[in-house]
């Protein structure tokens, strides 16, 4: 008593209406759920195609109603079959706080649109019309790839290429030595350090200039000598007939380096006027050495010359060298990065390109195919083939073949509707047997000799039920096989996958072969196999 009563008041929650149980072709039925619930109660209605084999158009916002100390929940589904016949709506499934509950399975009759063939025009069947594949991407990781390759060509350019405006030092340093030293003296006279005080600075500023003009026209080490070594060189040179300076000229430049000497390490204060004049006799020092110094002969132009090529083309090198580095560090660096995301793999069939890949990131297509249709989602559209049927098999049986490549290709579909033209065979009482028309192991067994005939080795053969998403049971047949390539002795290790059905006097079998090595097969079949749907056999009390 208990349970009946516990089963009696459960089955009071949960109702079905319907607004009619006979429609024309097309047309819908509004199947309405109500549930009695608590208000603390969690009511969860279905979700998707749980009505098939009607098809779930719609399903509207669920309405709510409040009675007494209950709510009444209220949900309506708009389902429609396109085909005509007798269906069963089956068993819905409603969860209320953790229990489910189950609704009655209800009988619908779909009729067809009666039409009068004296008076409907008929027509011949519409040609193929040939559409245009629709766009892709691709322009936009053009764009960007473009966009990427020309910010590096400016970086490349602006930092490593382009000839920059040369500082003032830099154009300084451009002069020959004399202007160079004679532009320093011009500078320090504008200084204005003897105004300021500023003596050692001063004394230190004109003895590098005589310094470095000796350093680069006379003596190669002036910079780094004292001052006795430098007069002790140049009284050398001078007797030594290498310079042709005159003993006062050294004389003069001795005394200013002395005094100069002083001033920094003495901290010695001369007056104003000497060091003004300290600056004329260095200025006509320069002059002097200037003069007394041959001009560089037409060998010693064309070496220069020489070494200022060797200087451009030396600096041109470096920068294709670092240009290149750069290029290929970038080029690296983005590959790994990738890499690192995606897989190396990927990237590279993504540069080089690769067959498979291609197809598994296209756009797939989803189509029915023979009649009763297999519904079917597969990278290309399947084209229809002449089947291979015997003469004396004709007269029995009806094939359709749809099929994208072959065996010997890397990947390949190939859909196979039969259709008996007897009928089912039936009992003496009127009634169908229970017996299946096709046995689909020995139809399995078959086809595996027929990849035999077609040059098919080592094949392996296993087995197991298959069922698609809206539950049509079938017979799965797998394994892998060894393809010998035409005109050679090159065999691929290769895999295949046999699903077979049958229902009433049609067998429908699909084939699925690709390549053992192929990365991205798995993720390819996966997603086909997931997407095949075909009307799975109603019990026999169901139909007319």
């Amino acid at each position: 008593m208990f349970f009946f009563w516990g089963s009696f008041f459960s089955a009071a929650q949960v109702s079905t209406e319907i607004d009619t149980t006979k429609i024309r072709v097309g047309e819908q039925i509004n199947y309405k759920i109500n549930v009695e619930a608590d208000s603390l109660d969690l009511v969860v209605f279905p979700e998707g195609q749980t009505f098939m084999p009607l098809e779930n158009v719609e399903a509207l916002k669920i309405d709510t109603t409040k009675r007494q100390a209950t709510f009444i929940l209220s949900r309506i589904y708009k389902l429609t079959q396109f085909d005509s016949g007798a269906y069963t709506i089956p068993r819905q499934k409603v969860i209320i706080g953790e229990k489910p509950f189950f609704t009655d399975s209800l009988k619908v009759e779909v009729n067809t649109i009666v039409v009068d063939t004296t008076k409907q025009k008929l027509y011949d069947i519409k040609p193929i019309i040939e559409v245009e594949e629709s766009g892709s991407d691709w322009w936009k990781w053009l764009l960007i790839a473009v966009l990427a390759i020309g910010l590096v060509a400016f970086l490349l350019y602006w930092f490593i290429w382009r000839t920059k405006p040369l500082s003032e030092e830099e154009e300084i340093a451009l002069l020959p030595p004399y202007d160079r030293a004679k532009l320093a003296l011009k500078k320090l006279d504008e200084s204005q350090l003897l105004m300021r005080a500023e003596v050692k600075e001063y004394y230190s500023e004109l003895t590098f200039i005589i310094r470095k003009y000796l350093d680069e026209k006379v003596y190669d080490r002036a910079l780094e000598s004292t001052t006795s070594e430098l007069i002790e060189r140049l009284n050398l040179l001078k007797e030594g007939n290498q310079i042709p300076l005159s003993k006062e000229t050294i004389l003069h430049i001795e005394s200013i380096l002395q005094r100069a000497d002083l001033v920094k390490f003495a901290k010695s204060a001369p007056d104003t006027a000497l060091a003004e004049m300290d600056k004329s006799t260095i200025d006509k020092a320069i002059d002097h050495v200037k003069v007394s110094l041959p001009e560089p002969s037409e060998e010693e132009k064309l070496l220069d010359q020489k070494y200022k090529e060797a200087q451009e083309r030396r600096k041109k090198r470096r920068k294709i060298w670092i240009t290149v580095g750069i290029s290929l560090f970038l080029i690296i660096a983005t590959f790994v990065g990738f890499g690192i995301k995606y897989g190396f793999g990927y990237v590279k069939d993504t540069i080089i390109g690769h067959e498979s890949k291609e197809l598994l990131e296209g756009e797939w297509v989803k189509s029915a195919y023979g009649f009763p249709p297999v519904w079917i989602e597969t990278p290309k559209v399947l084209k229809r083939v002449e089947p291979q049927v015997p003469e004396e098999a004709k007269a029995q049986v009806n094939m359709t073949t749809f099929a994208y490549g072959t065996m010997l290709d890397a990947f390949s579909v190939v859909i196979n509707t039969t259709t008996l033209k007897t009928p089912k065979q039936q009992s003496p009482q009127g009634e169908n047997t229970d017996k299946p028309t096709f046995d689909l192991v020995q139809v399995s067994e078959q086809t595996i000799k027929g990849f035999e005939a077609k040059g098919a080795t080592d094949i392996t053969v296993k087995r197991d039920k298959f069922i698609t998403p809206n539950n049509a049971e079938g017979l799965k047949t797998f394994g892998t096989l060894n393809l010998k390539m035409p005109g050679t002795e090159h065999l691929i290790d290769a895999e295949y996958i046999l699903l077979c059905f049958s229902n009433d006097n049609v067998l429908q079998q699909i084939v699925i072969t690709w390549s053992k090595d192929d990365a991205y097969a798995d993720e390819m079949i996966e997603r086909i196999t997931n997407s095949i749907e075909l009307k799975s056999e109603e019990p026999e009390e169901e139909k007319e």
